[in-house]
């Protein structure tokens, strides 16, 4: 690892145009600077356009499909840093949220890092506890899977890779499977990093413009809203054998018998 480790930065659209100027401008306005910005943009099924004339210095991934929120996991492979930060179309960091990230993976503990972390106390994705952005936490809380911003040494892609089953879901999964990877193959852990309520530069999400665009008509959450793709996620890496904190491995989830996930498309 370099003296002055290197940042690749992934942004992905799909149908908020309104955001991306604003998140790009935190991105560069990081601590730590973003070797490279990468944006991978799904195509939406309505007519939003994006404007990336002022981004003229990112590579940018057109497609003329959706491919969800798995594909820019393996976009990032194409990056060229020792870091990676994935980023939500609805997120927007503080200034050194770069550097709160390898500022733990460094000095505390390696994993996967990110703005929201997830404890969860039942399998249908009902009963959990959350920290980071929306619970601040003073110190280093770990969870059992992140989301919103993954902050991520590279070579852990290597293990979010290592299986390649097709998902239950193009629109939810991919946070559950790469922390039930990383545990597998790397035996590492994921953490949400120090979100203190008097320092909002250190956070990874403003909740400000978290709670301004993640609850709006484009927001997964309100799409697939009273369906149980996100808890027969959950329940099928657990029958892999993801250990999670507050569930031992005799828990039997009614998400389980269902034999094929609702489409969310």
């Amino acid at each position: 690892m370099s003296n002055k480790p290197s940042v690749s930065t992934i942004l992905n659209c799909y149908r908020r145009p309104h955001s991306l100027k604003t998140q790009y401008e935190a991105v560069k306005s990081q601590t730590i600077h973003s070797e490279e910005i990468m944006i991978w943009k799904n195509h939406p099924l309505d007519s939003t356009q994006f404007d990336f004339s002022e981004i003229n210095d990112s590579a940018i991934s057109i497609n003329n499909a959706n491919y969800g929120v798995w594909a820019r996991f393996a976009f990032a492979l194409n990056s060229n840093s020792d870091y990676i930060c994935v980023i939500d179309d609805d997120t927007i960091p503080g200034p050194r949220w770069y550097q709160n990230c390898i500022n733990s993976i460094e000095h505390e503990q390696n994993g996967l890092y990110g703005t929201v972390g997830v404890v969860f106390h039942d399998l249908d994705y009902k009963n959990f506890t959350r920290h980071g952005w929306p619970n601040p936490n003073s110190e280093t809380k770990r969870a059992d899977i992140v989301g919103h911003a993954w902050f991520f040494h590279r070579d852990l892609l290597s293990a979010f890779w290592r299986e390649v089953d097709v998902p239950l879901s193009r629109i939810c999964g991919e946070d559950m499977h790469f922390s039930y990877s990383i545990q597998k193959y790397l035996n590492l852990n994921t953490y949400v990093p120090p979100h203190p309520s008097d320092d909002l530069s250190l956070w990874g999400s403003q909740p400000s413009s978290a709670y301004k665009y993640g609850v709006d008509d484009n927001a997964i959450s309100v799409e697939c809203s009273g369906k149980s793709t996100f808890g027969e996620s959950l329940t099928k890496y657990y029958n892999k054998g993801f250990k999670l904190l507050d569930i031992p491995q005799t828990v039997e989830s009614q998400s389980s018998k269902v034999l094929a996930a609702p489409s969310c498309s």
